[in-house]
């Protein structure tokens, strides 16, 4: 097992360059209306009609529920994989447990799984496990003052989104730093609500504060930002949304909100194409629920309960989903 201390991490790459790149840049230049590789970049993009009593073009086809809060929660290769208490459990769609193992006592913030193992990150820490419950590598935080809230598998690399300082840890699989990245537009992240995906060889993550969704290249460049505040559909409401992110296979970035909690789908251009799951179906609250996609079903997972959905074609009749002109398996 390979475990690298933070004292250890720090003394190899220097508490001084950790401290300054985490202090960020400043005086940067916002490049208003950008346009590249095709990305929607302009700061009001979404302007859709507000969400008055459309109708879900999904429907339950499944629920069930876990031993304990869900802290977070991956679909990969026909299994659900949920973090609860210091465990992890995979299931298959209608919930029957199909493994489980125990991991080390901590706060999980997000979960990844891929044919290495079973990510887990911590608020100060990366783990890795086998899927029999083998823990084959950690690391810690890269700064004594960090406060993970997600993270994302991205080739080669780990990237990690930082509530507290205000930017995105890049890594080696191996746990070796290798940068601290900036927005120029500068981070506002009220709360855990720092969502980040990797799709379409871009790394997406919301800049929750202003209501946008920013884009980078693998090597930390800024691309462009999409994203507008309101209440309406196409658009993030509230102190600081979208709180979670996810794509499709065909690429579509998908967005998890609070206080009018839905699941909504945009176009790797930042085109928004609709809400796919509404308050309504997802059994209402004020928490996020977090979505996942998997084939030509979505699953949603909130509190301790799992739901799934499939699409509906009289209940898309009307909608922005039937109209869509993208081969998307999510619509059967």
């Amino acid at each position: 097992m390979q475990n690298i201390s933070r004292k250890k991490f720090l003394h190899s790459f220097g508490t001084v360059i950790a401290g300054s790149a985490i202090a960020g840049v400043s005086g940067v230049v916002i490049k208003n209306n950008l346009q590249k590789d095709g990305l929607v970049l302009e700061a009001n993009r979404a302007q859709s009609p507000a969400n008055n009593g459309s109708v879900s073009p999904y429907k339950q086809v499944a629920a069930f529920s876990v031993d304990g809060a869900i802290e977070a929660f991956e679909q990969y290769e026909s299994r659900l994989y949920v973090s609860t208490v210091n465990a992890i459990s995979a299931y298959d769609d209608y919930g029957k447990r199909l493994s489980q193992f125990s991991v080390k006592y901590g706060i999980t913030r997000d979960i990844a799984v891929d044919r290495e193992g079973v990510w887990l990150l911590r608020p100060t820490s990366i783990l890795l496990y086998s899927f029999e419950g083998e823990l084959i590598r950690e690391w810690a935080a890269c700064s004594e003052l960090s406060d993970y809230c997600s993270f994302t598998l991205a080739e080669d690399f780990v990237f990690v989104t930082d509530r507290e300082n205000k930017n995105m840890a890049k890594y080696t699989r191996e746990g070796g730093f290798v940068k601290f990245i900036d927005s120029p537009n500068r981070f506002i992240i009220p709360s855990l609500t720092f969502g980040i995906e990797y799709a379409n060889g871009l790394i997406y993550c919301s800049n929750s504060g202003r209501h946008q969704i920013e884009v980078y290249t693998l090597g930390g460049e800024y691309e462009g930002k999409f994203g507008s505040p309101g209440g309406g559909a196409g658009a993030f409401c509230g102190c600081c949304n979208p709180v979670h992110l996810t794509s499709t296979p065909t690429g579509e970035i998908i967005t998890c909100e609070k206080g009018n909690p839905r699941v909504s789908c945009y176009g790797s251009d930042g085109k928004f194409r609709g809400i796919l799951l509404d308050s309504r179906i997802l059994g209402g609250g004020y928490a996020a629920y977090e979505a996942k996609i998997s084939e030509d079903k979505i699953f949603a997972a909130g509190k301790d309960m799992i739901t799934s959905y499939v699409y509906d074609k009289l209940l898309a009749a009307t909608g922005d989903c039937a109209g869509c002109g993208i081969d998307c398996k999510l619509r059967g």
